[in-house]
């Protein structure tokens, strides 16, 4: 009899493809589900719930921020036999002055991990920082691209953490023993600036990069003269909040807990994303 699949949701996002890239590296069968992926997966259209919770053994669990669907996800979970439940979550959700949260993400995280915990089921959670990968993939990329990424960050600090640390923890605790009942806060190994990521990126790539740091209101007034609604533009600054405070400066044992081994730094991630073609122009 074959082995039961793995079910990565999230599968083409920063984590989840990684994740599949190691279950698969491994040998193991990987049921990859996402909206437009090999496998049809909707966290807002129950339909395809069952489809890809059938057969199942274990599931990494990438939530939609301010959705409550993982708690009925949960549920038709245990029904289909799933051992083992991974959830990936975020950092800082046990303090309510952690950012201002205009959209409920924080109580909605909070009642997606209740949900895993309450499952009777093995479960991990993952409680990641600020992606490194946010310079390359995500909504920094395309200003790290152009050669000047402004930002109201000032100078706050982040403990970045690099997305392949998370997907190795991840893979981890679906697979191996010792994860179950844990709850990993993942970081890098120190606190850094957005002057000297953008230092070391600039160095990683050969190419000269700046860091502009502005004040809200003008990071506000130059995305709405972009064409970006006002509400969207104060929302961004919102989620900076963190980054600008040095709320997320704070360095995590979750990497060196689950994989006996410290984190990734910056520089590492930023060496190894220019040697792999990234920020070339």
């Amino acid at each position: 009899m074959s082995e039961k699949p793995i079910l990565v949701t999230g599968a083409t996002g920063k984590s989840g493809r990684r994740v599949v890239r190691r279950l698969r590296a491994a040998g193991l069968p990987v049921r990859a589900a996402s909206r437009g992926g090999e496998h049809t997966f909707d966290w807002a259209d129950s339909r395809t719930w069952d489809p890809a919770l059938e057969g199942v053994r274990a599931a990494y669990l990438v939530q939609v921020d301010g959705t409550r669907f993982v708690r009925p996800f949960v549920e038709r979970a245990v029904r289909h036999g799933v051992q083992r439940l991974v959830l990936a979550s975020g950092r800082g959700i046990d303090d309510p002055d952690y950012a201002n949260d205009p959209g409920g993400v924080r109580d909605a995280l909070l009642d997606s991990e209740a949900a895993v915990r309450e499952s009777g089921l093995e479960w991990t959670i993952s409680r990641p920082g600020w992606f490194a990968q946010n310079f390359s993939e995500g909504f920094f990329a395309e200003a790290i691209a152009a050669g000047e990424l402004r930002l109201p960050g000032g100078d706050g600090a982040v403990s970045f953490v690099d997305a392949e640390d998370i997907a190795a923890v991840v893979v981890a605790a679906l697979t191996g023993a010792g994860h179950s009942g844990q709850i990993y806060e993942l970081s890098g190994p120190e606190p850094v600036t957005l002057a000297e990521a953008v230092a070391a990126i600039s160095a990683a790539a050969g190419r000269e990069i700046r860091y502009v740091p502005l004040s809200v209101e003008d990071f506000v007034a130059e995305l709405v003269a972009q064409g970006l609604p006002a509400s969207e533009a104060a929302g961004f600054a919102d989620v900076l909040e963190p980054l600008r405070n040095g709320t997320d400066s704070y360095v995590s044992d979750g990497v060196q807990r689950a994989l006996g081994r410290a984190p990734r730094t910056f520089a590492e991630f930023a060496e190894s994303t220019a040697a792999a073609g990234g920020w070339s122009v």
